[in-house]
């Protein structure tokens, strides 16, 4: 038996929240309504998230020996993350982020900073970290690590998870041993180079062949394509405070939906629900939410579909 649900190998950061009442215009200024040290970081917060769904969740990264990397540490032990493979880097920053929060949207601006004395570096990802795990999940800062990460969980059958952002060098290392792709947005058509989402998920997963390959769209829920379907799920209209950490919470919820072998339909709508019951309250980890509330939102909350995704779905379903 595995010693840990998920095993997570990527980024952690310790965002600084600056809430403005609007977003100022180019070369404008606004005044900061409040400020706040607060712990994010894409695999992090999804472990984080795992975690209050009740996974056992082992995390994989480097922290600074700054406040900020003691702010990520306490918030992970806290949430009753495993961090025997967590190395401190002495004499080095954690990453760190500021984050305008437009209150009037709830929308987000990010400015981040990484020092390369937090790179993880391949052969410090062992065989035996992985292993312990029943599902593992990866971001793609990293690369070579990650990729690491992800042959060593092929190798054993173990089902990967990949979360990425944006296009990184040698990414392409990656996705042979990725089971479940979940993008974000931008960059299915930016790896592919093909501007229809449709075609470039499909020419994502024809190539490397994962199981699933999915992507983010905010506002309006997530796409994936599996088994030569398309499956679309609109997101859940909630009273949006801060976006920030949503697309990381939905990573953390859909690895648990994998887990307890939800099919794909009701896993991005349990998504869904976590991710948007997160923008709920400020920060990566502001509106974490457990099953009950999560079950609740299902049940009764209201959707705001995407027309033309919607409509796509739905006529290449007729066509079947």
């Amino acid at each position: 038996m595995a010693d840990f649900d998920v095993v997570g190998v990527g980024l952690n950061a310790t965002d600084t929240l600056l809430t403005v009442a609007q977003f100022p215009a180019y070369a404008g200024k606004a005044r900061i309504l409040e400020e706040t040290l607060s712990p994010g970081g894409q695999v992090a917060s999804a472990l984080v998230a795992c975690a209050r769904l009740g996974l056992r969740a082992k995390y994989i990264g480097t922290v600074g020996d700054d406040e900020r990397g003691r702010v990520q540490m306490e918030s992970l032990r806290a949430s009753g993350i495993d961090l025997e493979h967590v190395q401190v880097r002495h004499g080095c920053p954690n990453q760190s982020a500021y984050i305008v929060i437009d209150q009037s949207t709830g929308e987000r601006t990010i400015f981040w900073r990484r020092e390369d004395c937090l790179r993880i570096d391949p052969e410090e990802i062992a065989p035996d970290q992985i292993a312990r795990g029943r599902l593992v999940l990866i971001d793609g800062h990293d690369t070579a690590a990650v990729a690491r990460a992800a042959s060593i969980a092929r190798a054993r059958g173990i089902p990967v998870v990949v979360d990425v952002d944006t296009i990184y060098a040698g990414f392409d290392r990656v996705l042979p041993n990725t089971d479940y792709l979940v993008a974000s947005s931008e960059f299915p058509s930016g790896f592919t180079g093909e501007r229809d989402p449709f075609v470039a998920l499909e020419r994502i997963q024809e190539h490397y062949g994962m199981r699933v390959a999915a992507m983010t769209l905010g506002t309006h829920g997530a796409l994936a394509r599996w088994n030569g379907k398309y499956i679309y799920s609109p997101a859940f209209v909630v009273n949006c405070l801060d976006t920030t950490g949503a697309g990381d919470v939905f990573h953390g919820a859909f690895c648990y939906a994998v887990l307890q072998g939800l099919p794909l339909d009701e896993a991005l709508e349990f998504s869904n629900a976590m991710a948007a019951l997160n923008c709920t309250a400020a920060g990566a980890r502001g509106g974490i939410a457990g099953l009950e509330q999560i079950r609740a939102l299902m049940a009764h909350g209201e959707r705001r579909a995407h027309p033309d995704f919607a409509a796509r779905c739905q006529r290449a379903g007729s066509q079947d």
